[in-house]
């Protein structure tokens, strides 16, 4: 059965990732594609509606990124955001030009045609700009929607051609209301039915994967985490024993995490899988020695990761397909179209060119986090593995700043140990999507025992997000840091000295590296 989409056009924005997820909050399925795709391509994908993102050009400029004016002629409803709907503008007759005032953050904006994008939406709403340029004139067929005191198109549109435009951003929080503006675009405008269900993706995807695999052997890479556990379960559950999953232990995991997955997926635990654990610690160390560029350590990791699951291919006899927990921010992180990279993912910019499978079967790859878990449960996998705590692929080799050594990895091990201990003692941890320790490559002077010290700093990180794609930095009690604080100093060897981490994303990442 076909599945009603809407697809994104990424013009270079950062809510690329963002306006995607807040589609799917509608419950319907929607893909991001560069810019740059071509008619014939989006023909073939039928779209319920296209959204154009925002982007750092100006549409007038040199380098200026262009779509096909065509694209508004295919008659399918195309909401424009910021850059999206300058270059509408531009393309279709009216006039974008450096705005005398620039407009950056909470907005208040008039709304003028209550109908349509802004139904049910108030009269005088707040809204997320971020602008230098503006439309000044809008093409001739096109009404002027919604303004501000200094942008005179805050909003146009065109309902007989079913084109639609938004200066501001409506799928940040900031925006008051701006999910009932998405909401009336991709049900009210678009006539998506809102069919994307988790069930029926985890139904879809276990018959997908049990056609794919026919009689041929899988590997899964499984590293105990969410994703590379709900794909493991999927696996399991579409091909049975003609699974195996092989557990490296790299030596970059949280103290005892190695035994944990072990307990819950190996021969003792609840899953009957074949189950391999590859002690690497040693063969990773070496790898990395003398590493200390955050995208090299991630490649090098990723390599090594392929190379090791080869080898225990060739020992079990005729591989055909690894398994892969990759998720959706992953691929569209590492670099989609002429986006930026914001950083390679082991798993995909990370990978090798040359892998020795007849093919990687990625069954989450079109999945954000939360949509993970979702399938997780609807696999019956237990709640308190779903909702773990996430954990990156390399590891504790991201949250090392500089050369990784086994004495660092204990460093951080046993701090991060007694902050998530702190953390759950005090209750803290609901609301927070992440939280850990991580090893600056500062070493600074201290005083303990009346001697001096000269030590490194560890650096703890909680964040608040729903998605990963934003995040606010955790406003924790003081209380809970100082114990932590307290503990680390005096229980781990090397550290004389605890930093908390104040940044959001953006500007910052989630991990350190």
């Amino acid at each position: 059965m076909k599945r009603e989409t809407v697809i994104v056009l990424d013009f270079g924005g950062q809510y690329n990732q963002l306006i995607a997820r807040r589609v799917r909050e509608c419950s319907v399925y929607c893909e991001v594609h560069p810019y740059n795709v071509s008619l014939a391509k989006i023909r073939e994908l039928d779209p319920k509606g296209i959204i154009l993102t925002g982007g750092p050009n100006s549409v007038y400029g040199e380098g200026a990124v262009l779509c096909d004016r065509e694209l508004f002629e295919l008659g399918i409803p195309i909401l424009g955001i910021c850059y999206g709907s300058q270059l509408m503008a531009h393309l279709l007759g009216g006039k974008v030009t450096t705005a005398p005032v620039s407009e950056y953050g909470k907005t208040e904006v008039e709304i003028v045609q209550g109908a349509g994008l802004f139904q049910g939406v108030s009269a005088k709403t707040v809204c997320w700009m971020s602008h230098t340029d503006y439309i000044e004139k809008a093409p001739a067929d096109f009404q002027v929607a919604a303004y501000t005191p200094v942008c005179p198109v805050a909003a146009m549109e065109c309902p007989e051609r079913r084109l639609y435009a938004v200066q501001f951003h409506p799928e940040v929080m900031h925006t008051v209301e701006g999910m009932t503006m998405l909401r009336n675009f991709v049900i009210n405008i678009c006539g998506c039915s809102g069919d994307w269900k988790m069930d029926s993706f985890v139904e879809t995807a276990i018959s997908a994967v049990r056609d794919k695999v026919g009689q041929g052997k899988v590997l899964c890479a499984l590293s105990g985490g969410v994703d590379s556990s709900v794909a493991a379960v999927l696996l399991a559950k579409a091909v049975g024993r003609q699974l195996t999953c092989v557990f490296v232990d790299h030596g970059l995991l949280r103290k005892n995490e190695g035994d944990e997955v072990e307990a819950v997926f190996g021969p003792e635990g609840p899953y009957d899988l074949n189950f391999i654990r590859v002690n690497a610690q040693e063969r990773f160390y070496k790898k990395l020695a003398g590493i200390t560029e955050p995208e090299q350590k991630r490649k090098v990791i990723g390599e090594e990761f392929i190379r090791v699951f080869e080898e225990e291919a060739k020992k079990i006899g005729a591989v055909d397909f690894l398994v892969q927990g990759t998720i959706y921010p992953d691929v569209i992180e590492s670099g989609l179209g002429e986006s930026a990279v914001i950083k390679s993912h082991h798993n995909v910019g990370g990978l090798p060119d040359y892998v020795d499978f007849k093919e990687i079967i990625e069954p989450l790859r079109m999945l954000f986090k939360d949509e993970v878990r979702k399938a997780g449960l609807e696999l019956g996998i237990p709640e308190y593995l779903v909702f773990r705590q996430p954990f990156p692929g390399p590891g504790l080799g991201i949250r090392i700043i500089g050369e990784v050594t086994a004495e660092k990895v204990r460093i951080v091990q046993e701090a991060d140990y007694i902050y998530r201990e702190e953390i759950a003692r005090a209750g803290v941890d609901k609301g927070l999507g992440q939280y850990f320790a991580a090893l600056t490559n500062m070493r600074s002077v201290g005083v303990m025992g009346d001697e001096r010290t000269y030590d490194y700093a560890v650096a703890l990180r909680a964040v608040e997000t729903s998605d990963f794609m934003t995040a606010e930095a955790a406003q924790l009690p003081w209380d809970v840091i100082g114990k932590v604080t307290n503990r680390i100093v005096n229980e781990v060897k090397g550290v004389n000295r605890v930093l908390y981490d104040c940044t959001g994303k953006p500007p910052a990442t989630v991990e350190l590296e």
